[in-house]
């Protein structure tokens, strides 16, 4: 079974999430809805501290992060976050076709 970590502000997208993922078979889910609880570290996280926590830990390279996000990155924003270990950067809305390509 793959094991999935799904950490996004919105409760919406990570139970749509979560139940998709579920519901493929193979896949099991735990759903945090702040960075808070995902870092148990300092409040108010946004996915690009959690990244860098994680890089500054040496825990990014080692761990398969997909990014998914509403905001725009520029080129060498998405560059450097795939130089340090992203495995993929999703634009929202997600295509879960896509989100299931990658996860795989």
């Amino acid at each position: 079974m793959i094991k999935v970590l799904v950490i996004d502000d919105n409760k919406e997208i990570t139970d749509m999430l979560s139940f998709y993922l579920e519901s493929l078979g193979g896949y099991g889910c735990k759903v945090l809805n702040d960075g808070k609880e995902g870092l148990e570290a300092m409040p108010e996280f946004n996915g690009i501290d959690i990244i860098n926590s994680l890089k500054k830990d040496k825990l990014l390279e080692k761990k398969n992060v997909i990014l998914s996000t509403a905001s725009s990155l520029d080129g060498q924003d998405a560059e450097n976050l795939v130089r340090d270990g992203i495995k993929a950067i999703l634009k929202k809305p997600i295509s879960v076709d896509e989100l299931t390509t990658v996860i795989q």
